[in-house]
């Protein structure tokens, strides 16, 4: 029997916090992502940022656990029949999140991208919990369902929540630029929800690719790789940094392609395929090859870093947790 299915079945027979349960597993996500290393042109446990540093990253997931529990509070409600799937209000939280997460910490942008892929999980694993339904497919099923219902209130905090986040490297928009000011005007005035200004963005940014293809990359290429590689080396830290590499390898990072252009994170999806290939965590040579990698990646605007994997990263690692993993 894995560990996924003692878990599981522990979790079955007991009478669970579910709200305190998924905002544990969710904050444990965020941890191990952060802590994975060495994950190439990201900050990790040995390697900081000059402005943002990993004790940064660790008190930014201290804080996420509140906000997530009220996430998934509202999905219990949902479960309950007491609340709609439109009155989640995804925005507002993933605002609140945003804020107390730049209250705990000096470090600026730290968690954006993480926040808005989890909150919506957050809301889904309340729901299937609560109905006693916990699986892959229900969790995805009710993942639809959330942001599928997301409003243009929702929209509107969201840029608000970028706004406070001051993330680097978003370019321009052709349409509905956060930085323009009369965005959030246009999107009331013209009802636009969330989903369908994630519709808008998802050709270049994996983040809202993920909303409006149902977390395609996070369920169908990192979920399975990670479970297959944590089977195969019983190493958290392996199986996180060879997912982190997988995702690369095949999804060239859009905060990279912002930067520098596709040709670029093509170039650098390539060579994370390389890495892979040399054996990366589980050769002599392939830590080479990573350690060679990882120092290419840095530079001091960080144009290579790969931030949008990394918070695909955090996403396949909260299914794993809430599947059951246990480090």
């Amino acid at each position: 029997m894995s560990q996924f299915e003692k878990v599981q079945i522990l979790m079955a027979k007991a009478e669970i916090d579910v709200a305190e349960h998924v905002a544990g597993c969710l904050q444990l996500a965020t941890l191990l992502e952060v802590s994975a290393y060495p994950k190439p042109g990201n900050v990790h446990r040995t390697v900081n940022f000059k402005e943002t540093r990993y004790e940064h990253f660790l008190a930014s997931a201290c804080a996420l656990a509140p906000n997530f529990r009220n996430a998934a509070q509202k999905g219990i409600l949902v479960a309950q029949e007491k609340m709609g799937p439109d009155e989640l209000e995804m925005g507002n939280t993933i605002k609140n999140t945003v804020e107390h997460v730049r209250s705990w910490q000096s470090g600026g942008n730290t968690l954006l991208g993480t926040i808005i892929l989890l909150t919506p999980i957050a809301s889904a694993a309340g729901i299937a919990l609560t109905e006693r339904q916990f699986s892959i497919y229900n969790l995805r099923k009710n993942i639809r369902l959330i942001v599928e219902a997301t409003t243009p209130i929702d929209a509107v905090n969201v840029y608000d929540a970028i706004s406070i986040a001051k993330p680097g490297g978003l370019g321009k928009a052709p349409k509905l630029d956060v930085s323009d000011t009369t965005s959030k005007q246009k999107i009331s005035k013209d009802k636009i929800s969330l989903f369908d200004v994630f519709k808008i963005s998802s050709p270049w940014d994996s983040i809202s690719s993920e909303w409006v293809n149902n977390y395609s990359i996070t369920f169908d290429l990192g979920y399975p790789y990670f479970v297959e590689t944590l089977e195969k080396t019983d190493d958290v830290n392996i199986a996180a940094v060879h997912t982190f590499l997988k995702i690369l390898s095949e999804v060239p990072d859009t905060l990279i392609a912002r930067k520098l252009g596709s040709a670029k994170a093509k170039e650098i999806s390539i060579q994370a395929q390389l890495v892979l290939e040399s054996g990366a965590l589980t050769t002599r040579n392939g830590k080479e090859k990573l350690s060679q990698f990882d120092d290419k990646l840095r530079d001091l605007k960080h144009r290579l870093n790969p931030g949008a994997t990394a918070d695909l990263t955090a996403a396949v690692l909260a299914v794993a947790v809430l599947n059951g993993y246990r480090p």
